[in-house]
């Protein structure tokens, strides 16, 4: 199943991150407490670093406290599973309630995100001692600090923390697709493994049906009934056949939410190829609108839902099938959506960003449904793709335009800057970034413009392919519009990379948005590089 004939696969970007173990300091003692900094992602602007905590002595530490400065021209700019006070270059984490005492042998882990290129930190101390070890840990608990407002990851799952974290202002909004379960292999555990559960506020689970109107299962055996294994099951724990009983995605969902409370689940219906149930839902929105809570809140899985999203390709204009249902058709589906769900309940909705004159965005009253949805998501990439086979060659997910651009309007900051005419408030627009890229074949222009013999091989579609692949099989060697391309061979690709994210990331602060999503996490790489840029460069 595909979202979009333009941004139905997935996956896109480049730049190989180095990972490096970088303990602060040499072993000092065979026992006691020690610290190391591991450097997990390193994109030049940023980077990203895992820190462990282990007791190396006989006896159980109580908690533990780092300290540690940081070298000129680096900084802490958002963490998890620790509370971190500042003061100059000086910094104190110290160990969250619900991670209890360090049995011997036991390790700890918090991370953050920092600003600048990777640089050990200095003057490292655990419970007073080098973090080389050989210090006696104390009996009492350091004083706890402000935690961040970036959304913690989750403790062990042996011991899940008793009051719901803050999620923090600006959202990293990650799109989970039900058929990735198949050849993709990519399943809830993986946003885990991936370090992305810690990063994200929100999943959107795609998709469900819009057939006859009215909400429906999109794909029964991967949503409520493949049974996983311990071994891949989110929480080490085999699904089972009792009576009653949740498996498949929705199952791992419930899974994932217990262990990341802070985490939020939407359920999104549509996409390009069942969209066009919706002209039939706008010609009775509270029918429709019935059908989706009666589905979203079933008893079965009720709990894993906190709201739908919306992903209409495209009201009162052409996407696969057309829609003649009027400008007002998606004004009043929302509404009676949000009608129907109340105010407790989250409603949101993807919508296009074509920003050309009398383009898509005109063509519907989204500043007239914007006040019934949480946000919008304008989808600011797939622009430009080998769905015209012999080019001109273009990036599909420019932020800005360029000489040469094929059309007008076709790019980010155009469809932003139209919505936020429109009056709809910056902070209910997020920034759409793909996780993958768009590349012809029968190339010989390394720049932008260049004319193609049809679309280049991909993993799973012609045309397009994912991060995790591209970053290899073809390295962006040069940027235009704020976003990455590369030539090999004959081939031409264009794609985000980890930079280039952190640059769309400082527009969407620049601009007051809400914050980003992404499609899809199964396109980025297993340790999470893109995500990590997102939300680094969010802050």
């Amino acid at each position: 199943m595909r979202r979009s004939l333009r941004r139905a696969l997935w996956a896109g970007a480049v730049v190989a991150l180095a990972v490096a173990a970088v303990p602060v300091a040499s072993a000092m003692a065979a026992g006691g407490v020690t610290t190391a900094f591991v450097a997990t992602s390193d994109w030049g602007t940023g980077h990203e670093v895992k820190v462990t905590v282990t007791n190396g002595g006989s006896g159980s530490v109580d908690t533990w406290r780092v300290e540690f400065d940081l070298p000129a021209g680096t900084s802490i700019s958002s963490f998890w599973d620790a509370d971190v006070t500042r003061a100059g270059d000086h910094y104190v984490a110290t160990a969250k309630s619900w991670m209890g005492a360090l049995a011997p042998g036991a390790s700890q882990s918090w991370g953050y995100i920092g600003t600048g290129a990777y640089r050990a930190p200095l003057n490292c101390t655990v419970n007073g001692g080098s973090c080389g070890g050989g210090t006696t840990p104390p009996t009492t608990r350091p004083p706890t600090a402000t935690p961040t407002t970036k959304p913690p990851a989750t403790p062990p799952t042996t011991q899940p923390p008793t009051t719901q974290p803050p999620t923090g202002g600006k959202k990293v909004v990650g799109y989970f697709t039900e058929w990735g379960i198949y050849g993709r292999n990519y399943h809830v555990k993986n946003i885990v493994t991936s370090g992305s559960a810690a990063k994200l506020t929100h999943i959107l689970y795609a998709f469900g049906n819009t057939t006859g109107g009215r909400c429906s299962i999109g794909d029964s055996y991967a949503d409520y009934d493949k049974a996983y294994s311990a071994a891949d099951s989110v929480d080490g724990v085999a699904d089972t056949w009792d009576a009653g009983a949740l498996r498949g995605n929705f199952g791992q969902l419930r899974r994932l939410k217990k262990m990341y409370p802070n985490i939020r689940v939407l359920w999104s219906f549509g996409g390009w190829t069942w969209s066009a149930g919706f002209t039939q839902a706008a010609a009775n929105p509270a029918a429709f609108a019935d059908s989706c809570y009666s589905l979203v809140k079933d008893p079965r899985w009720a709990d894993v839902f906190d709201g739908i999203d919306v992903d209409w390709e495209y009201p009162n204009a052409c996407g696969l099938s057309c829609d003649s249902s009027g400008a007002a058709a998606f004004r009043n589906v929302v509404s009676a959506l949000r009608s129907r769900f109340g105010s407790g309940a989250l409603v949101t909705a993807a919508i296009t960003a074509d920003g050309s004159g009398g383009g898509k965005i005109d063509a519907a009253d989204y500043a007239g449904g914007a006040q019934y949805v949480d946000w919008l998501m304008p989808m600011t990439y797939d622009y430009f793709g080998a769905f015209n086979a012999q080019g001109p060659t273009a990036p599909h997910s420019p932020l800005t335009s360029y000489a040469g651009i094929p059309q007008q309007g076709f790019w980010a900051d155009a469809a932003i800057q139209k919505l936020k005419g429109k009056g709809i408030p910056a902070s209910k627009l997020l920034l759409g970034v793909g996780f993958y890229g768009r590349g012809w074949t029968g190339v010989t222009q390394t720049a932008p413009g260049g004319t193609a013999t049809g679309a280049a091989p991909g993993t799973y579609e012609a045309g397009i392919d994912d991060y995790k692949v591209l970053k290899t099989r073809c390295p962006a060697t040069n940027t235009i519009a704020g976003t990455a391309y590369g030539k090999c061979g004959s081939e031409w690709w264009s794609y985000d990379t980890p930079s280039t994210i952190g640059g769309k990331m400082s527009y969407a602060n620049g601009q007051g948005l809400g914050g980003a999503f992404l499609w899809e996490l199964s396109g980025d790489t297993a340790n999470g590089e893109l995500i990590s840029a997102v939300r680094g460069g969010l802050g």
